[in-house]
């Protein structure tokens, strides 16, 4: 009869062990799953600012692009070094 005792607090010490693995890896699950819901929602709030860097610089950049390619046309048609 002790031995029966013995065996069952042995498996009921295993199975509360199990159990307490099992919520403490729930528990990780769920703060992971948290992690990636912030990084998600931190990307899509991050979108409309790069829009707005994106459109603001677009016309810049497209400046730049046709005084290049005006100098580079001006150069291409010069006939020496004074031009």
């Amino acid at each position: 009869m002790l031995w029966f005792l013995v065996i069952l607090a042995a498996v009921a010490f295993i199975i509360i062990g199990m159990y307490n693995s099992l919520v403490r890896l729930r528990v990780r699950v769920n703060g992971a799953w948290a992690d990636i819901d912030v990084q998600l929602r931190r990307r899509w709030d991050l979108i409309p600012n790069l829009m707005e860097t994106v459109e603001a610089s677009a016309g810049h950049e497209r400046e730049t692009l046709e005084a290049v390619v005006e100098a580079r046309h001006r150069a291409m048609g010069a006939r020496g070094p004074t031009e």
